[in-house]
């Protein structure tokens, strides 16, 4: 718990059935709060998959060697967004008090998951810790992600 709110849901485990699963098996509450720091901070990665480039390729309507020279790095690794001077993701746009991702309909799927993440959900400690930072996970009038939903972000080959 932090700031006195509950962010995990108890666990119900299913009748008769011995195991109590997950310790989020309850589920977890996330609403996006536009915050914007997940897209901020010091230097990071957001990997991108080829279909990933592709789709935000098409969405910017920039042929696709024009947008990876733009706005992707290829590192040993993989490919990933560069970053403004500042750490932000080249996509962050800032409006009336909220932070916004410009390629929101087709971000990277690294985005999609957040924060249903494995480092994330090691622990109730280890969630916390990622809510320090991210308010949406706090959020108590925030919808309750079923854990269907959460193993599958968590599972997702593309997830961090």
């Amino acid at each position: 718990m932090t700031d006195g709110k509950p962010i995990a849901l108890p666990q119900i485990p299913p009748a008769g059935s011995g195991s109590t699963g997950p310790w989020y098996a309850g589920g977890l509450r996330f609403a996006c709060t536009q915050c914007g720091n997940c897209c901020t901070g010091g230097p990071g990665f957001v990997w991108l998959t080829y279909a990933d480039m592709l789709r935000i390729a098409k969405f910017l309507d920039m042929p696709l060697d024009k947008f990876t020279g733009q706005y992707v790095r290829r590192l040993p690794e993989g490919f990933s967004l560069t970053e403004r001077r500042n750490y932000d993701c080249i996509f962050l746009r800032r409006e009336n008090g909220k932070a916004m991702c410009g390629i929101y309909p087709v971000r990277p799927m690294q985005c999609r998951t957040w924060p249903f993440w494995n480092q994330n959900l090691k622990s109730p400690h280890s969630w916390d810790l990622a809510a320090d930072r991210c308010p949406g996970m706090k959020a108590a009038e925030g919808p309750v992600h079923a854990l269907e939903h959460i193993e599958a972000c968590r599972n997702h080959p593309e997830s961090p």
